[in-house]
Formats: C-alpha cells, structure tokens, sequence
C-alpha cells in the first residue's frame, strides 16, 4: 500500500499525487477555494478567499509594490524579472548549477543540470521547470488513470466471479423429471448442465478514456501550446520594447523641439531688446546731431556780430585820434622854423 500524506488544512490522509503542490491540500479543500497560476512566475497557489480573485502570489505582489511591473526573464522568458534581466528562479538556479542549458522539449536556454537524482524524476531528460511540472503533472494523470482503470478491472473481475459462484452453485439443484415423459419408458440420460448465455462485456469500455496514450498526446499539445505561448509572449515583448523605443524616440523628439522653441524665443527676445536698445542710441544721437547742428549754424552769426562791433569800434576811435595828431606836427614843425639856421 502507498504512502498516504495529511492534507495541511483537514489533516486527512490522502495520496500524495491527490494533493495540491505547494500548499498540500486535498480535492475538498482545493474544492472550496480554487487553485490558479501566477500571473508573473507561473507558480500555482491557492486563493485564500472567493472574493479576492487575484491571480498575483503574495511575493510577486510584494515584489510589484517594491519595484514595479517585472519584465520577461531573458532565459525562460517568464515575465517574472523585478530585479535586472532574469528570474528569481534562473538567477538562483544559475548560481547553484552553473550556466543554463536548451531544454529538450521546449528548446529554449533555460535547463540547468541538477545532478543525476533529479534527472531520474523526469527520466533522464534535460527539462526546465515549466516543462518539468508539465512532465510530472502527466505522469500523475497517467497513475491516475490506470490506478482507476484497474480498480475498474477488479471490480469487473469480481462481478463475473461472483455472478459465475452464483450460477453454478444454481446447477446443483436435483434436476426433477419430465412429467410428460414418464410413461413411455426410454428414459434420457441427464446432459451437462446447462449454461446461461451472458454477453461479453466490453472491457475497452470500462477503460478510462483518459489512458497513457492520450494522456501523453494530451501533454505534448499543451507542451505545444505552453511552448507557442512562450514564442507568442516572447515576440509581445518584443513588441512592447519596440513600442516602448518608439515612444521615447518621440518623447526625446518633442523634447528636442520644445529645447529649440525655447532657445528661438529667447534669441528673439535678446534680437528685440538689442534692437531696442540700438534704435534708441540712435535716436539719442540723432537728437545730439540736431542739437550740435543747430550750435554749429548760430556760432558764425554771433562771431560775425562781434566782429563787426570790434570793427565799428575801432573806427570810432581811430577818427577821434586823427585831429590830435595833426595839430601836435603843426605845432612841432613851427618851432622848427623858429629856430636860428
């Protein structure tokens, strides 16, 4: 008999593929709140309430209000990266074992070697961790589902059993004689007993239809999916850095053009002011030409008059000298002939 594993909420014992991984919890606890994904690291976690239905872990919501929206982890491409380019996860998987690997069922740089022990789990193949759950979450179905068809099986085996004692412990009933033919003498020997026909039962059809076969086609689809969303997500976040490189090659643009807005307008006011300033010094000046103009045109007017007052009065004096002199040389000249020769 397999191990049975307590259930963390009911403490009923359970198998432990019937329980959640994570948080250990049986169908009828998982029944009552609903286990869903992260959003961000693709963990599954159980929600605590049905009226939060947040698809956000505790720690990736605290890792939101602590450093914001994360970006896609550059080796598994799960939008999980809050710190630099790559997941908690990868980040400490690659400190632990080295540099990752391809994955062989998904193809992308995301497996790391964790030793021959782990490798067993999973057959021997190099997986990551998305493809490693999917892996393992098919081989619980698997389990399942011949776990179920074989129970199926026994149940089956043991209704034919007992319906087969049934029947043969009827035949051993005393057979009565024919009543209508006892007078005639021959008697018939009594035969084997005789048998019940039953229809066969279709064991195909008690077979869960959820067998190995389709459960593994199953798995690879959803791998395919898994891994054609991955390629979808990847090539969205391309998108988006794309986007996010336009809109700030726009941004920088604008931003460009409103530093050349700003700095014409503020040659056009220095322009202005200059201007300002020169056709004032202008008008300034041209107000002094006027004025020395105007000095320049009354100077000769003045120094005419002037001299034309020096001159009257020069002549002025020069007639009242003129009798003076003449009367002194008569004088003079006859005292000369006076004298004795």
């Amino acid at each position: 008999m397999s191990a049975l594993f307590a259930c963390s909420r009911c403490f009923s014992r359970h198998p432990f593929e019937e329980l959640s991984q994570g948080q250990q919890l049986c169908k009828e606890c998982r029944g009552s709140f609903p286990i869903v994904k992260c959003t961000y690291c693709r963990s599954e976690f159980q929600q605590e309430s049905k009226g939060n239905t947040s698809t956000i872990c505790k720690k990736c919501e605290f890792n939101v209000k602590q450093y914001g929206k994360p970006s896609a982890c550059e080796y598994c491409n799960i939008i999980a990266a809050f710190i630099g380019n790559k997941c908690q996860r990868c980040t400490n998987s690659e400190k632990k074992y080295g540099p990752p690997l391809s994955c062989e069922q998904c193809k992308q740089k995301c497996a790391f070697d964790r030793k021959d022990e782990d490798k067993k789990k999973v057959d021997g193949k190099m997986l990551c961790w998305l493809c490693t759950l999917s892996y393992r979450r098919a081989l619980a179905k698997t389990k399942h589902s011949e776990r179920h068809s074989s129970n199926s099986k026994s149940k089956e085996q043991h209704q034919h059993s007992s319906s087969a004692h049934n029947h043969h412990h009827h035949n051993k009933r005393p057979q009565r004689p024919d009543v209508t033919k006892v007078g005639f003498g021959d008697k018939e020997e009594p035969g084997p007993p005789t048998k019940v026909f039953r229809p066969m039962i279709n064991r195909e059809a008690l077979v869960d239809p959820n067998s190995s076969d389709h459960v593994v086609a199953l798995t690879e689809l959803r791998e395919q999916v898994a891994t054609l969303q991955k390629q979808l997500t990847g090539k969205d976040n391309q998108l988006l850095t794309k986007e996010k490189q336009i809109t700030e090659l726009k941004a920088a643009q604008f931003r460009m053009e409103q530093e050349h807005r700003t700095k014409m307008r503020t040659v056009q006011k220095d322009y202005d002011a200059k201007t300002d300033v020169l056709q004032q010094r202008i008008k300034g000046l041209q107000k002094e030409v006027a004025v020395l103009k105007k000095a320049n045109n009354a100077r000769p007017v003045k120094e005419t008059r002037d001299m034309k007052e020096f001159l009257s009065a020069s002549l002025t004096a020069a007639s009242s000298s003129t009798p003076t002199t003449i009367k002194s040389r008569g004088s003079r000249s006859g005292s000369d002939s006076d004298s004795p020769s």
